[in-house]
C-alpha cells in the first residue's frame, strides 16, 4: 500500500485577508483613476452643459492669468491648457464651458453680456440652484454701475476704459431656460435673497457689488 502523506494544514485567514486588502486597494485606486479622468469634461453649448453631455477628456492644465496678461488681451482669469496643440484650439474656441478637477468654467468667447464682449479665456462658475454664477470682469451697465458706486462716473466709455477694471470682478446670471445673461447686482442679489431676511439684511450691510461680497452669499444660497 501505498502510504498517504498527510500536510500540515496551512492556516490561511491572515493570507486571505492580505489578499483582500490588496484587492481593495486595486479596487479603489481604479476608482480614483476613472474619477479623476471623468472630473475634466467639455461642453459645446449650455444646453448640453445642462444635460451633462460632454465629452471626457484627459489631463488639463489651469492657469491663472496674471495682470498684465489681462491687460494684454481682455477676458477670464483661466487659461485651460493640454499637452495636445489640437485640443488646445477646441479649448480655446469651440467649447462652451468646461468641468477640471471638480470645477466648473465658462469659454468667454461663448458668452455676451447686452452684446458686450467678454473677452477670450474662462471664467470661473458655480451652481446655485438651476442657475449659473460666472465671476467676471464688469462689462457694459455691469462696469457703470460699479464705478458709478466707487467713482461717481456714470459715462459707460469711462467706465470701460478705466484700467482699474481689470482688477475688479463681479458676478453674471446664466438662465438655464433662455441663456440670457444678467448682471448680479445690489437689485439682482436682494431677489435672490428675498426669503432669507437674515441674509438679505447682511448683504445690504456690506454695501458692495464686488464678486468678493456677492460670490460669498451666493455661496451661502448654494448651500441651502
Amino acid at each position: 500500500m501505498h502510504k498517504v502523506c498527510n500536510f500540515p494544514r496551512i492556516k490561511n485567514s491572515s493570507l486571505n485577508t492580505t489578499l483582500m486588502k490588496r484587492l481593495w486597494i486595486i479596487m479603489l485606486f481604479g476608482v480614483v483613476a476613472m474619477g479623476s479622468v471623468a472630473q475634466n469634461r467639455s461642453y459645446l453649448s449650455l444646453k448640453n452643459l445642462l444635460a451633462d453631455d460632454g465629452d471626457t477628456l484627459g489631463s488639463l492644465r489651469i492657469e491663472k492669468r496674471a495682470k498684465n496678461q489681462l491687460m494684454m488681451t481682455a477676458g477670464g482669469d483661466y487659461k485651460i491648457v493640454s499637452s495636445n496643440e489640437s485640443l488646445n484650439k477646441r479649448i480655446k474656441s469651440r467649447y462652451y464651458a468646461m468641468k477640471c478637477d471638480g470645477k466648473l468654467f465658462i469659454n468667454c468667447r461663448k458668452i455676451r453680456f447686452k452684446h458686450f464682449r467678454f473677452g477670450t479665456c474662462y471664467a470661473g462658475a458655480m451652481w446655485v440652484g438651476t442657475k449659473i454664477y460666472f465671476c467676471a470682469v464688469p462689462v457694459g451697465p455691469a462696469a457703470v454701475s460699479i464705478t458709478s458706486s466707487k467713482n461717481n462716473m456714470g459715462d459707460i466709455g469711462q467706465a470701460i476704459a478705466s484700467s482699474s477694471l481689470v482688477s475688479e470682478r463681479v458676478f453674471y446670471e446664466i438662465d438655464s431656460t433662455t441663456g440670457k445673461i444678467d448682471f448680479v447686482g445690489k437689485d439682482k442679489m436682494c431677489l435672490l435673497l428675498k426669503e432669507y431676511p437674515d441674509l438679505l439684511n447682511a448683504y445690504l450691510s456690506e454695501k458692495s457689488e464686488d464678486a468678493e461680497v456677492t460670490g460669498k452669499y451666493l455661496q451661502m444660497l448654494q448651500q441651502k
